[in-house]
């Protein structure tokens, strides 16, 4: 077993140190989320943690971690005989983001159930995580099927594993620590609300800290031995003071006045629910503890709220996480007494280890809300829309003299479902139809590999017509391997959509660009409901460029929409020609996941060459000839339509709708079923549209 890296040497991070810290006091705070960017000692530090925590005492032989001083009276492994006890180490469980769910909740042996009736049960890691810790690195990009299990086994405390009418149920109390990085995506707000606190985390800008964080890592990959030998001391002292928190932690008291702060708190910012009222108390008493006091004060209610409500007061998947801590600390006062701590001390312990600078930076990162602009001159009603349908004179690049300043997106709006043709084998999701583990049930097959899903119908009919042969006596069925039949199962795929944006000045009129980024807004945020992956391109000037590369991050795709300038030429095929060469990578890269382009422009093409309009469309028909799915949103305006995005749809084998359509909470419920390319024209009747090739 490798040697982990000492806690205690961790520089920094104190946020980070702290939350797991009070978890290890507590465990009843209910875990911790670790967001932050990319090499910031996330998981280093929650491996670390696990040496800390205290031994735990077992039944010897129980798979289940029975405590001999209460063992679970429907253990699998039950009933145990009083009197015997035992000790190990708390372990620390990691779950793979790939794992499958009986890999996580155990597996039964279906063939032993059906014939003998025999509960023959393999534990999963929810098992081995019992009283100990549930690591989930990169939690967000944890499949939705194995956060519902999460969910659940978090909310009661035990998991149920069950196979066509035989179950067995076990004790699974564990603390939950996930990490993520939020440019790959956003939790699912009901696990978001399982973790009792959540910490921020960065690298520090400090270049004396920067430097021992290098000279300590150094050090320990040269000899992990040796490095963990110098932090001994400092490791013991800290295990020792957990050790006595914990000891001291059923004396401390949370006064009534504390209680009132941490209710109005809640109630200031607006959370939902009760939990985070509950989390915020157990915080507290465990801060107190930790502290070495049986007095709640209000320092340790600020605390509390700083971990536990930022992660609770999101309202929709663009809202970073954060608390106005002016607003915090008025609450505080007004419903507080005057029960300050005069020497508060935030460090998780004794000896930061942090070297000069200690806390946690926090600066702007790319997934942040975007600021709103400054307000904008309104267009007159006596003068037309500033639009400029001409080329304009651009210097190279994506920039010219015509740029505007960024116009910020209208209030987005609710959508309908939008599709793909067919039936994929993609990442669960919420999107398009899809052959799946999870979902209902179409049909059998012979299993390939395991058998997770039997359909006991289809198993029991290919075993019938044997049992005479097979010297059938019983009254349990004589099943073979070779009768067991896999359920086939249709669920829900997530997709790959990407926006081809266009910027160019033909687009730049102030109010129809606000409604065009409203509307994009309105798709990334029906995206983020249905766990898609995004990706952003736009072009103008002379040329298209990747303003997002494809990722799980939908609030990065926000942040960089809002940002958006306008102005130049319309490189159409430019746009065209770049969003070919991102699905090419992409198809490399993960075949399972199809692709949903959506491009938003008025169908102008102007730029470099001789003919920008027969460029684009040989680009566009390109598109087509790889099945690619598309919609075009036609965001042409004035009393004189040329029609030139439904001739755009029409080359894609797309469909088009306008941006009226598209404002009126009309664009994805237009698109009912998305037919293969060229199978048919699109239709509109009735407020529908079928994507197929655009009239």
């Amino acid at each position: 077993m490798s040697t982990p890296y000492p806690f205690t040497a961790i520089v920094g991070q104190d946020d980070l140190r702290l939350a797991l810290l009070l978890n290890a006091v507590s465990p009843q705070v209910g875990g911790v989320l670790v967001r932050g960017e990319k090499g910031t000692a996330k998981s280093t530090a929650v491996r670390a943690l696990a040496v800390l925590i205290p031994e735990v005492s077992i039944v010897p032989g129980c798979r289940f971690s029975c405590d001999p001083g209460a063992p679970d009276p429907a253990c699998p492994d039950g009933p145990h005989e009083p009197g015997l006890s035992a000790a190990r180490p708390a372990r620390m469980v990691e779950l793979p983001v790939g794992a499958s769910e009986d890999r996580l909740v155990g597996a039964l042996d279906i063939e032993r159930a059906l014939a003998d009736g025999v509960k023959a049960f393999e534990p999963g890691l929810l098992a081995a995580a019992h009283r100990g810790i549930l690591y989930v690195d990169e939690v967000n990009l944890l499949h939705d099927h194995l956060v519902d299990v999460l969910l659940d086994a978090a909310a009661m405390g035990a998991s149920y594993v069950e196979r066509e009418g035989v179950s067995v149920r076990h004790a699974a109390r564990f603390l939950l620590v996930g990490t993520m990085n939020p440019e790959e995506g956003e939790l699912r707000p009901q696990l978001l609300d399982r973790f009792g606190l959540t910490v921020e985390v960065a690298a520090s800008r400090e270049p004396d800290q920067r430097v021992e964080v290098v000279r300590r890592r150094l050090a320990y990959d040269d000899d992990p031995a040796a490095f963990a030998l110098r932090w001994t001391a400092e490791e013991d002292a800290l295990r020792a003071k957990i050790v006595a928190a914990r000891a001291l932690l059923p004396t401390v008291s949370l006064g009534d006045d504390a209680l009132r702060q941490i209710a109005a708190t809640c109630a200031a910012f607006e959370v939902d629910g009760m939990r985070a009222d509950i989390v915020m108390a157990r915080t507290a008493t465990a801060l107190a503890a930790w502290a070495g006091r049986t007095d709640v004060l209000a320092d340790d209610v600020r605390q509390a709220a700083l971990l536990a409500l930022p992660h609770r007061r999101r309202r929709n998947p663009f809202d970073a996480p954060g608390l106005d801590e002016d607003k915090l600390d008025e609450t505080l006062e007004e419903f507080g007494g005057s029960d300050t701590d005069p020497d508060p001390d935030p460090d998780p312990d004794s000896d930061p280890g942090g070297g000069p600078g200690g806390g946690s930076p926090s600066p702007d990162s790319p997934d942040a809300p975007h600021a709103p602009d400054a307000p904008a001159p309104q267009d007159s009603p006596d003068t037309p829309a500033a639009e400029d349908s001409s080329p304009r004179q651009d210097s190279p690049g994506m920039g010219g003299a015509g740029e505007q300043r960024a116009v910020q997106a209208t209030e987005p709006f609710r959508t309908k479902a939008l599709s793909v043709p067919g039936i994929g084998e993609g990442a669960a999701g919420r999107r398009s139809r899809a052959r799946a583990e999870h979902g209902r049930t179409t049909g059998s097959r012979r299993p390939r590999g395991a058998l997770t899903r039997l359909h006991l119908a289809a198993t029991v009919q290919a075993a019938a017509p044997h049992q005479r042969a097979r010297g059938r006596s019983g009254p349990g069925l004589v099943i073979r391997t070779d009768d067991l039949r896999q359920a086939s199962r249709e669920g829900r795929e997530s997709n790959l959509v990407l926006f081809v944006v266009d910027a160019s000045g033909s687009m730049a009129a102030r109010q129809r660009m606000g409604a065009v980024k409203g509307a994009v807004l309105s798709l990334l945020l029906d995206a983020y409901q249905r766990r898609d992956k995004v990706g952003l391109i736009t072009f103008r000037g002379q040329d298209a460029e990747v303003a997002l590369p494809p990722t799980s991050s939908v609030d990065t795709a926000a942040a960089r929409l809002a940002l958006l300038p306008t102005g130049g030429r319309t490189p159409l095929a430019a746009g065209l020609l770049k969003a070919h060469d991102v699905l090419r990578v992409e198809r490399m890269r993960d075949p399972s996941r199809r692709p949903l382009l959506v491009v938003v422009t008025d169908g102008r093409a102007t730029g470099k060459g001789p003919d920008p309009v027969g460029l684009a469309t040989r680009a566009a028909r390109l598109l087509a000839g790889e099945g690619t799915a598309a919609i075009v949103v036609d965001c042409e305006s004035g009393p004189v339509r040329l029609g030139l995005a439904v001739s755009l749809a029409t080359d894609l084998a797309g469909t088009a709708v306008t941006l009226d359509e598209l404002r009126a909470d009309a664009i994805a419920g237009l698109v009912k079923d998305a037919r293969q390319p060229g199978e048919q024209t699109a239709r509109r009747t009735g407020g529908s549209i079928s994507m197929g090739r655009a009239a």
